[in-house]
């Protein structure tokens, strides 16, 4: 049988294992299936059809069915993630993790939580918040991404300046391995030194390793107390300067994002609210949290002196369903301008993005092309959103790659990576295989011919061991 193809056979066993009404092959079931939150055309594929179980076990039989008949497996979480990486370019079954939702367990006493992979973050968050505790990851889209695909992408987010990034939440791991095996990688255990870390290739695999059926998290206490801070510059070198002044004052922040001045007037336009001093402002949103009101004040004082130092225009304590509304909104508003642009996710030395971001505006201008900047300045990521308008779509795929080679130069050249938290999948495979070093692109080709010898769980996403071609219908 060749791989990609799937049988009606096939799908009749996928039916049994998962009940009929779990089984999607009709195409207006399967349209939200082929794209995520990539809008360009050329990532968008059809897949032959989506099965949705609802139990390791079943995670386990379907992935065991496709093993044994070479069928190309496709793991998908909410569809949220930026890389085309839950698409079924390469044809194949779109298994969904979508009813796997449920919180397991909150364990106050080891302050960890056991989830299914399907649970959405806020979600989630607000689980564990009534028992007076606290889950780290915060990825911009946590209203509507699931857990597992956090884990999956090891998603970043707005307060991983203080809590790191998915993996540092992540204490164990259930896999189903491309052949339907399962196995538990780590637990509520803290410490391990057993052998090697397994459970880390699987976090940030993205869906090219397993599958992720439970998950065992982190939580620590609630803080008592936060402060949302916004400083406005009218330079974005002077706002991105502040990040690390505040980190050398011994301030911990939760968060330190930004928004540069065509952010901030897209989200006004998209929100039709006025932001303040949209006319010439760039952001500096600042989140401190601990348990002393006292301690808060202090630290919000010498945040307001700094930025002033720093040529602040304005410093205020910010509403912060107003400002996080805002910042969150910047995905979106860009959307609503134009249905297909492209998000560059680069990450850099904190030092670096000021000059990583005049760079940038310079080939705004070069190419006269909208590119909006925001991001995380307090870990170094930058999303830039190169915006299509109203060229034509042959315009586009010629300018496109031109704009994407001299970002990419740039980062490298200043110690940077492709991405800090979106991840690689389809949409940047290329661009990996072209600027990553030739021994860790080889030792990461190792790992997936190791676990995935076949080459049928995700294929072509992050690195391709094969030269697979697209399946046509």
């Amino acid at each position: 049988m060749a791989k990609g193809k799937v049988t009606p056979e096939l799908i009749e066993e996928f039916k049994k294992i998962v009940g009929e009404k779990f089984v999607y092959t009709d195409a207006d079931k399967l349209e939200p299936y082929s794209h995520d939150e990539v809008t360009d055309p050329h990532y968008m594929k059809m897949p032959q059809v989506v099965v949705l179980p609802a139990t390791t076990e079943e995670v386990s039989k379907v992935v065991k069915l496709c093993y044994d008949n070479d069928i190309v497996m496709v793991p998908r979480a909410a569809g949220t993630g930026l890389a085309a990486g839950a698409v079924a370019t390469f044809g194949g079954v779109i298994i969904s993790i979508e009813r796997m939702n449920k919180i397991l367990e909150i364990d106050k006493d080891n302050m960890v939580c056991v989830t299914e992979p399907g649970v959405t973050t806020t979600v989630l968050q607000d689980a564990v918040k009534e028992k007076g505790l606290f889950y780290g990851g915060d990825p911009c889209s946590g209203d509507s991404c699931f857990i597992g695909g956090n884990v999956a992408t090891n998603a970043g987010g707005n307060r991983a300046v203080k809590y790191g990034v998915t993996r540092d939440q992540v204490m164990g791991i259930e896999v189903v391995t491309p052949s339907g095996e399962v196995v538990t990688l780590g637990g509520k255990f803290r410490k391990n030194a057993t052998g090697y870390m397994l459970m880390h290739l699987y976090i940030g695999s993205e869906g090219t390793l397993g599958i992720i059926t439970k998950i065992y998290l982190k939580l620590v206490a609630l803080p008592k107390y936060q402060m949302d801070l916004l400083a406005v510059f009218d330079n974005l070198d002077d706002a991105i300067a502040l990040t690390p002044k505040i980190m050398n004052a011994g301030i911990t922040p939760v968060c330190v994002e930004f928004m540069d001045n065509a952010s901030i007037k897209q989200v006004e336009v998209f929100l039709n609210e006025k932001l303040q001093h949209s006319d010439v402002g760039n952001y500096i949103i600042v989140q401190i949290a601990g348990d002393s009101e006292d301690i808060l004040d202090e630290q919000c004082e010498k945040i307001d002196e700094l930025a002033r130092e720093n040529k602040a225009l304005d410093v205020l304590v910010a509403n912060p369903a107003v400002i996080w509304k805002s910042r969150k909104a910047y995905l979106e508003a860009d959307r609503a301008r134009s249905l297909v642009f492209s998000m560059e996710d680069i990450v850099v030395p904190m030092t670096d993005i000021p000059q990583a971001v005049q760079q940038i505006s310079r080939l705004a201008d070069k190419y006269n092309v909208a590119m909006h900047c925001a991001g995380h300045c307090g870990d170094g990521n930058v999303h830039i959103d190169i915006l299509k308008d109203d060229r034509t779509q042959e315009e586009w795929e010629e300018m496109l790659p031109q704009i994407q080679s001299e970002i990419y130069e740039l980062v490298y050249n200043l110690g940077g990576r492709l991405s800090g938290e979106h991840g690689i999948g389809y949409k940047r495979a290329a661009l990996l295989a072209k600027y990553t070093n030739p021994v860790e692109l080889k030792l990461m080709k190792a790992v997936k011919k190791a676990l995935d010898p076949k080459n049928i769980m995700n294929p072509g996403k992050v690195v391709s061991i094969n030269d697979e071609v697209p399946v046509e219908e």
